[in-house]
């Protein structure tokens, strides 16, 4: 990238796995962006001092205002003792929102907050004419066709093992020459696990993913499967295919993160070991490539790939997305948004492991149920979602009322 203009970067969620891995790949590769922002949840003050005081950007918004003093003080405390200017901060949601629409065309916002609360800062992003790097996936699934017909053409680049992996298997393929995608999942800590056992299951437990370190609502998201349904979602509205030509496969060393197969029924598949640098990397740099940014595989010792297919009846979580995403009419929003009302419930003690996805498919099921088309709006997505949260709680609470003898 060396004789090229420096873009800039907004960084949404820069305390979180994926922001800090970013910063990492930006402490390493300073001509691929400079840092003109960081939105942070609020949760690790100190942290996000340390990436001020490193990285050095112009604005920080704090995305929970109760908390937004707490960071403020770290933050100018820092730059203080460090004899440097401190960033201008705002607090709240709408300040992210601000941020994530501050940039223009040739800069990039990378979006790695998670859940639905990162839909209007894509949004933003979108309409900013930056490049959306887009980790936050809740935001696609949930706002799906608004979020896609918002973008230009390439606009988006997902920062996700699996869709990067997809993208560039596609690389110089025409639409019409694809048959289909085949999403991998490594099967999470319970691979092999029975129904009874994972009725069973603690937080702890949940939080044990063989293979990656993430947060812990992805990481049980990983463990229910949940997070699968949702890529196979993203990957329809990514690649403008319907959800009976996105196949997912186990594939427990996790080194191919996705292929897609032909119309001729040839295969592309992208394999490197499991690291999100080579996602990271990819978008922000795009189309260009960092040298050395991750090892590569070492195809002089003997290795054994191995490719299984989903137990479905022990994990339901991928065909009640289907069924969401055929329905349309904002399903997708409120299954996203029970889940994690239930992923909650679950770690504050009040919800089985089972009962994640059984709580999705009671509110999905339920006949009050509102629908909500795109031409709708944001606005009427946004209520859905409230009702959905309200409608998962009162389940919720029906469910350990049940529980206690």
């Amino acid at each position: 990238m060396t004789g090229s203009p420096v873009r800039r970067l907004v960084l949404l969620g820069s305390t979180g796995s994926i922001g800090t891995q970013t910063l990492e790949v930006l402490q390493r590769y300073r001509d691929v962006a400079h840092l003109h922002g960081i939105a942070v949840g609020g949760g690790r003050p100190e942290l996000a001092a340390q990436q001020v005081l490193l990285h050095r950007p112009e604005h920080v918004a704090v995305a929970d205002a109760a908390r937004a003093e707490v960071v403020e003080d770290a933050i100018a405390t820092a730059c203080r003792d460090a004899g440097v200017p401190a960033p201008a901060m705002k607090a709240g949601e709408e300040s992210v929102v601000e941020l994530a629409g501050s940039l223009g065309p040739g800069d990039v916002v990378l979006n790695a907050v998670t859940g639905s609360i990162g839909l209007l800062p894509t949004l933003a992003a979108l309409d900013s004419g930056a490049r959306l790097a887009l980790a936050n996936k809740e935001s696609l699934v949930v706002g799906g066709a608004l979020v896609t017909a918002r973008a230009a053409e390439g606009q988006i680049l997902p920062v996700d093992s699996e869709h990067t992996a997809i993208a560039q298997a596609l690389a110089g393929v025409r639409s019409d020459q694809v048959d289909r995608l085949v999403v991998t999942a490594s099967g999470g800590p319970f691979r092999g696990h029975s129904r009874e056992q994972l009725a069973r299951v603690t937080p702890e437990q949940a939080l044990a993913h063989p293979t990656w370190a993430m947060g812990p609502v992805i990481t049980t998201n990983s463990a229910t499967l949940v997070n699968k349904a949702l890529e196979v979602i993203e990957a329809c509205f990514l690649f403008d295919l319907p959800e009976d030509r996105v196949d997912v496969v186990i594939h427990p060393q996790s080194i191919v993160h996705s292929m897609a197969t032909l119309v001729d029924g040839s295969t592309i598949a992208q394999a490197s070991p499991p690291d999100m640098r080579h996602a990271i990397g990819w978008a922000l740099a795009h189309p260009e490539k960092l040298p050395r940014l991750a090892q590569p595989l070492d195809f002089t010792t003997a290795q054994s790939w191995t490719f299984e297919p989903v137990d479905e009846q022990t994990f339901p979580a991928i065909q009640v997305a289907r069924g969401a995403h055929r329905e349309g009419g904002g399903a997708m929003a409120v299954l996203n948004a029970t889940n994690e009302e239930a992923v909650t419930a679950f770690f504050e003690g009040e919800l089985s492991f089972l009962g994640i996805v059984e709580t999705i498919q009671a509110v999905l099921a339920d006949p009050a149920r509102p629908r909500v088309e795109p031409a709708d709006g944001v606005p009427a997505l946004l209520d859905l979602e409230r009702w959905a949260r309200t409608a998962a709680r009162t389940a919720i609470a029906a469910r350990a009322a049940e529980s206690r003898p």
